[in-house]
């Protein structure tokens, strides 16, 4: 049944909605809609000039609409009056193909056309810094080894404990919450579901992270890698594949009797072509998992001041092994550890159907299991490709991997590529201070 916004305004006191989309870029675009005119928006859309965000459009475009979808509707815990609901886009009685939520929205239903239901669960990390974004912004922590400070997480316990009531009160059944292995770093989980519940869960999670700290005089961010010198931002992504979806899901389907070295570790059949399909399209993949300049600061990382970057850089799965891009730490799925802190929570659910879709139908095999610590034994592994060294190699990855643009549509790709390399452009053609001071005097 379709929650009517305007009886649940009514119900709940929200006087207003903020009807919201994710751009290309990740950026979340919204429109303050009030209570009294949300019966029409939730017909017709809230409009919006696409071109003023990060859409391949232009001012000639007709208007965008984005049509709230009322189940993803969520009253916001800090400010009550206030209602935050995913929205679709839609441009002339069409779909925007290039629009994030509409790409997951399409794969979702290509994947449960064949009986398969993805369920994910993503651990987003955070830095909380000054305001200025210049600097950690708890200047005791200073720990070699941060960890699981049990004092640092103290000493930020006002931001971290209202997060998590809010994820209480929203029913996401938090679990558990950490300082990570950086100085300023925190990672907070709950628990998985299906994969557009998750990526609405993420992209809601980044804006209350961020609200929260900015009430507190803090700025979160979740850049890959905000600090020099230490470990950056991932979103890891556990993955399984069900019979159905939501609560009416009995099988795992990635749980059950395989052979080989996949199935010593618990995945069934399907589980290893999906795996396989992981790890062959893993070098385009970065470009969604990956998509910042600052990215590649993480997964190409020197070592960090903690001993480990806990980031992969070469293309390798492993059982229970945090140094791999893909472990499998138990039966019935596996962690994709590749995403940061950038990845758009729709684009990383949808290139993960795509990818593993596409193992799926190809009966992919992922190839040798390595248990090795890649951090000092790596330089073993001669077979494996090495994930791409900068954001222009992982654009040209993508672009040369037709299937994965195709199963990602053909539109959303081609705008995708197109406003990505005109980022990298922007990015090449600006002087650094490093050019000077390894130039200045040649």
């Amino acid at each position: 049944m379709t929650t009517d916004l305007a009886a649940f305004a009514k119900e709940k006191g929200a006087k207003y909605f903020m009807i919201s989309f994710t751009d290309l870029f990740g950026g979340q675009r919204a429109k303050l809609v009030p209570a009294q005119a949300i019966a029409d928006m939730q017909e017709e859309g809230a409009g919006f000039a696409g071109f003023a965000t990060y859409l391949d459009m232009t001012p000639a475009h007709p208007d965008m609409l984005a049509v709230p979808d009322p189940s993803s509707v969520i009253q916001l815990p800090w400010k009550p009056e206030v209602a935050w609901v995913a929205g679709n886009c839609v441009m002339e009685d069409e779909d925007v193909a290039q629009a994030p939520r509409n790409v997951l929205r399409r794969l979702i239903d290509e994947a449960a056309s064949e009986g398969l239901h993805v369920k994910t669960g993503i651990e987003a990390e955070f830095f909380l810094l000054t305001p200025d974004g210049e600097q950690i912004s708890d200047p005791f922590d200073t720990a070699e080894k941060p960890c699981y400070d049990q004092q640092a997480v103290m000493r930020r316990y006002d931001v971290v404990r209202e997060i998590c009531d809010y994820m209480l009160e929203l029913g996401w059944g938090p679990y558990q919450n950490d300082h990570e292995d950086a100085n300023g770093q925190f990672e907070m989980n709950w628990e998985f579901d299906d994969v557009l519940r998750t990526a609405d869960k993420h992209s809601f999670f980044k804006f209350m992270t961020k609200s929260v700290a900015e009430k507190h005089g803090l700025r979160a961010t979740f850049m890959p890698k905000p600090v020099e010198g230490l470990t950056g931002n991932g979103c890891h992504a556990h993955i399984s594949v069900w019979d159905a979806p939501g609560a009416d899901a009995k099988t795992n389907v990635f749980a059950g009797e395989g052979d080989g070295q996949t199935g010593e570790v618990g995945l069934s059949e399907r589980g290893k072509h999906f795996l396989g399909g992981i790890m062959k399209h893993a070098s385009a993949l970065a470009a969604i998992t990956n998509p910042t300049v600052n990215s590649y600061k993480r997964i190409n990382a020197p070592r960090t001041m903690s001993g480990a970057t806990w980031a992969p850089n070469t293309v390798t799965w492993t059982g229970n092994n945090r140094t791999h891009m893909v472990r499998v730490p138990g039966p019935g799925r596996f962690e994709l550890r590749l995403p940061d802190g950038a990845t758009n929570p729709y684009l990383l659910q949808a290139v993960i159907i795509a990818a593993g879709l596409s193992g799926i139908r190809s009966k992919a095999d992922p190839g040798k299991r390595h248990d090795i610590d890649m951090y000092a034994e790596g330089h073993t592994v001669k077979d494996a490709p090495r994930l791409p060294l900068n954001m222009l190699d992982a654009m040209r990855e993508y672009d040369k991997d037709t299937e994965l643009k195709s199963m990602m549509g053909d539109e959303f790709s081609a705008a995708y590529l197109k406003m990505k390399n005109q980022e990298w452009n922007s990015f090449v053609s600006h002087f650094s201070r490093w050019e000077k001071q390894h130039t200045l005097d040649i």
